[in-house]
């Protein structure tokens, strides 16, 4: 090669002249002078082609910390100081078989790395020397590389190709971790190796995971390699051209991994997280506990009941059935029977011996079979007790129902036992507006009606009272005066909304006990006021008095049921209450707290000794005036007696006068607000 180089240029270009001249000036020169200048040509050749190699091992080896050494080190010098015929025999051989030119190498730790995933190689100045344009930008890491000056002198196309600084991507992780700042070598040599590390482990990770593809691509990526590897340096006197090794077409071979890459492999399996291993059991529900089916304590006022699965209902035995499901064991199924009265006055004997008890048990044997199946739950409760009265009827069922199926949507079942019609018949926008299907009459009914979820007993948290802290779908007091508006139809949701009448107050007429004996007197005192009084004492029916008290903005009685009717009152009106003698503030409770909850403005007015009618029936000096706790302690029959049903109430307007005004007062102000007149 070196002859060939040292001898034709000037024979081409003197032929170019002169024939003659050439062989006349070639006969001058003494063959001892000619045989020195050959061999100090052919010497310079060698020692530049020698030293361009070792530069580039040197550099394969500083950017490979991991299979670099001492030994592979010499083994890529010591290949560079061989014959030139031998590395031009091992291109050749790389060009007609890649397999022979991966193990031939097996010596050089860099080398077999080289062509194993192509880590060093592709990391190297010249890698991008003789790719194509994809592939030297696929691998910007050294363009531009100010940490490697002299190399881009050396080699201009190193540098860029036409002797241009090209940037590395400011997105690319292993061009920041690959070009250290030239200020620090130590920060130089931590970086770089870091940044190679990184790089060796994301194209092992590529490797194993997609090992098809690298073997497909292996063949014919081998042969251009090969044949890239036979294009000679160009004639400006760079270094030889390193064959150009892509990672993702040059597969170390399967059969066998150098252990350099062994190394590589087992610090990049460090840094992969394992995949957890999923255990069947975590895919698969939580086995549900078995709890009892019935909860007879955390409840003062019911007991009740909850029955998920193949529930079965038998109205005539009053039996709710839970089966048992196939496989079920002592963890998630339990023998059980409990027998309740699913009414809320459970402490209350009075009430509860009119109660029908239901059986609610769990079985694993056999059962009833079923005549009805329904896709919805149901609801198992009593309207017996003391719904009678037109409070208790509220508090005990009404309110207790809307608290616990309206949740439901109207997809609810009613299965009723001791079922009075005329007591549905009262109520019955109530019941259809709570459920979308007829109420079943369970203690009439021979079916057995089977469901997936039953509950017996209705919640029911205080006397006409609902904890929004404890009811579904965060339910209120609100809440349940919103819905009894809207079941029958009342237009009236705000009082006192309309500037152009005086506020309205219903007085509550009661005709037989704790009645208004001045009610004519009360009238003419409030109207004096600005009311438009309006007096009634109701009726069976519950739709017209519902529509009158939500005509008015304020309602006005003696303790006792009508003022049940406040839950019609618009939001923003007032109830007063008139407490009859005898203590009974605890039991003017019942509407003293619901009220507010409402959204009502709660006034309460305490009759003296002269106001009420005990005054014309007992001297002024008797126990029932000076020890009404001695008579309470005998019992509820001994107070009702007393207080409840004897006693009327006389109001003396001028002391009565002031509560009065603060009701106005107040229905001033919300007028006012509702008109935006006002704050307050």
């Amino acid at each position: 090669m070196g002859m060939d180089g040292g001898g034709k240029l000037p024979y081409s270009y003197a032929a170019h002249q002169d024939g003659g001249k050439l062989v006349k000036s070639f006969s001058r020169v003494e063959p001892r002078k000619f045989g020195l200048a050959l061999v100090a040509g052919f010497l310079l050749v060698t020692c530049a082609y020698f030293s361009t190699a070792k530069f580039d091992a040197i550099h394969i080896a500083m950017i490979s910390p991991i299979s670099s050494n001492a030994a592979g080190i010499s083994s890529l010098v010591g290949a560079a100081t061989a014959d030139t015929s031998n590395s031009t025999q091992r291109l050749d051989l790389g060009k007609h078989d890649p397999d022979a030119l991966s193990m031939s190498e097996a010596g050089s730790n860099a080398e077999v790395l080289d062509k194993d995933d192509g880590k060093a190689s592709s990391s190297a100045p010249d890698s991008g020397r003789n790719a194509p344009l994809e592939d030297t930008r696929r691998d910007e890491t050294f363009v531009g590389d100010s940490g490697d000056a002299s190399s881009a002198a050396a080699n201009p196309a190193a540098a860029g190709g036409k002797g241009e600084a090209v940037p590395a991507k400011d997105d690319d992780a292993s061009a920041a971790g690959l070009l250290p700042p030239v200020s620090s070598e130590e920060a130089a040599n931590s970086t770089q190796e870091s940044g190679v590390l990184e790089d060796e482990e994301l194209k092992v990770q590529d490797a194993v995971a997609n090992p098809s593809k690298r073997s497909n691509a292996s063949s014919s990526s081998s042969a251009a390699a090969a044949a890239a590897a036979a294009t000679t340096s160009s004639s400006n006197g760079s270094s030889p051209s390193v064959v150009h090794s892509d990672p993702a077409i040059l597969p170390a071979p399967a059969q066998q991994i150098p252990p350099a890459m062994q190394d590589v492999k087992a610090l990049a399996e460090q840094h992969v997280p394992a995949v957890p291993e999923v255990k069947q059991a975590d895919s698969e529900a939580p086995v549900r506990e078995w709890k009892p089916l019935c909860d007879i304590t955390s409840n003062r006022r019911i007991d009740w009941c909850e029955l998920d699965g193949d529930v079965r209902v038998l109205g005539a035995n009053a039996s709710v059935t839970l089966v048992a499901p196939p496989g079920a064991d002592d963890r998630t199924f339990r023998a059980e029977s409990w027998r309740i009265k699913p009414y809320p006055r459970k402490a209350d004997p009075n009430a509860m011996h009119v109660v029908r008890v239901v059986t609610v048990q769990s079985v694993s044997g056999e059962a009833p079979a079923c005549t009805d199946r329904y896709d919805v739950p149901a609801l198992v409760f009593s309207d017996r007790g003391y719904t009678g009265n037109y409070f208790h009827a509220f508090t005990d069922v009404i309110l207790p129902l809307f608290l616990t199926a309206r949740q439901y949507s109207g997809e609810v079942l009613l299965l009723v036992t001791d079922l009075r019609a005329w007591w549905v018949g009262k109520f019955e926008p109530v019941f259809k507006a709570i459920s979308n299907y007829e109420l079943v009459d369970l203690d009439k009914d021979p079916r057995v009606h089977c469901f997936r979820h039953v509950q017996v007993g209705l919640t029911s948290h205080d006397d006409f009272s609902i904890d929004p802290r404890r009811a579904p779908n965060g339910y209120s007091m609100l809440d349940f005066t919103k819905f009894m508006r809207a079941t029958y139809g009342l237009p009236r949701d705000v009082a006192a909304a309309d500037p152009t009448k005086h506020p309205r107050l219903l007085l509550i007429a009661r005709a037989r006990t704790r009645r208004f004996v001045n009610t004519e007197e009360i009238v003419r005192g409030a109207e004096r006021l600005g009311f438009e009084v309006v007096v009634s004492e109701g009726t069976h029916e519950v739709a017209p008095f519902a529509e009158l008290a939500n005509s008015c903005d304020a309602i006005m009685g003696v303790h006792g049921a009508g003022l049940t009717n406040m839950v019609f009152v618009p939001t923003g009106g007032v109830v007063i209450q008139v407490v009859p003698l005898g203590g009974l503030e605890f039991v003017a409770g019942y509407f003293r707290g619901p009220s507010r909850d409402m959204g009502l403005r709660y006034l309460e007015y305490r009759i003296t000794p002269e106001e009420s009618t005990l005054i014309d029936q007992y001297p002024r000096d008797h126990p029932i005036f000076t020890d009404p706790n001695g008579i309470k302690s005998k019992g509820w029959e001994s107070l009702k007696d007393a207080y409840l049903d004897k006693q009327d109430v006389r109001l003396d307007m001028k002391r009565f006068r002031p509560t009065l005004k603060k009701a106005m007062a107040h229905l001033r102000k919300a007028k006012a607000k509702a008109n935006g007149g006002g704050n307050n």
